[in-house]
């Protein structure tokens, strides 16, 4: 394990060097989160200029959907997109051979080997909008509503990365399938709306089959301290149920890799 950990220092370190390398282009990158954000937030305004509530959902539980939203975007993008999206591109490649003869867990390399630092400010800005939408729901969350929250918000972290590392671990049979990372992009779109807008039968679907309910409501829902046990258990095993499905299909998809040497 702490060889693991030193590996993934140096991993971040040359991360680093390569940004400093790309100033304009790390700036570039910051601002096109930062004007994603304000755009998402005028959302908000709009949708509750007319309104107090959606669906039961204040304006100050909107606001801590959408910071939940943008920590989730946040930290699967910095750890994860760049190493999963560069996949397809060693299967059509060859390099992927390079990564299999390392004497290093595939998955950890493949994963955590670039790490985005243009995603940091979008991660700060989140965390000050959770505080901004707790004032403004008039809720004070406790430690266990906090704890909860990090609890599920690290599920839809787990969910989200493991169905992305699942898409592009399709690209050992199709090879180009590059563009299955906007599918990840639209169950975003459809997971950052609160549950509670849709009918009935769609929230169970959303819940018990597809768990798109669990990328941003129940996370929210945590903070506010109306998440009841029964959802919370259920989050911890999807999120447990995708890593192992995502491990297990990423090491079925390798036994039938053909590398570029064969």
């Amino acid at each position: 394990m702490r060889s693991y950990w030193r590996i993934y220092k140096n991993f971040v370190r040359t991360s680093f060097n390569r940004e400093l390398e790309f100033r304009g282009n790390f700036l570039a990158k910051v601002g096109e989160n930062i004007v994603w954000m304000v755009f998402f937030i005028l959302i908000i305004q709009v949708v509750y200029m007319n309104a107090d509530s959606v669906a039961g959902w204040s304006k100050g539980d909107g606001y801590i959907l959408a910071a939940t939203c943008f920590l989730l975007l946040a930290i699967v993008n910095a750890i994860f997109t760049f190493g999963l999206v560069e996949l397809p591109d060693k299967v059509r490649k060859g390099t992927l051979d390079f990564d299999l003869v390392k004497p290093i867990d595939i998955q950890f390399l493949l994963s955590l080997r670039k790490f985005n630092f243009s995603e940091i400010g979008t991660l700060l800005v989140g965390i000050v909008i959770v505080f901004v939408g707790a004032s403004m729901a008039g809720h004070n969350p406790s430690i266990k509503d906090t704890v909860l929250y990090l609890l599920m918000l690290g599920c839809s972290i787990c969910i989200f990365y493991s169905f992305n590392l699942t898409m592009m671990t399709t690209s050992i049979w199709l090879v180009r399938v590059d563009n299955l990372w906007v599918l990840g992009h639209t169950v975003f779109d459809i997971a950052r709306f609160p549950l509670d807008i849709f009918g009935a039968r769609l929230r169970v679907l959303l819940t018990y089959y597809l768990p798109l309910a669990f990328i941003a409501t129940m996370p929210a829902k945590a903070l506010l301290g109306t998440l009841d046990a029964k959802h919370a258990i259920i989050g911890v095993l999807w999120a447990c149920g995708f890593f192992v499905f995502s491990r297990k299909f990423l090491k079925f998809a390798l036994r039938h890799y053909t590398s570029a040497s064969s």
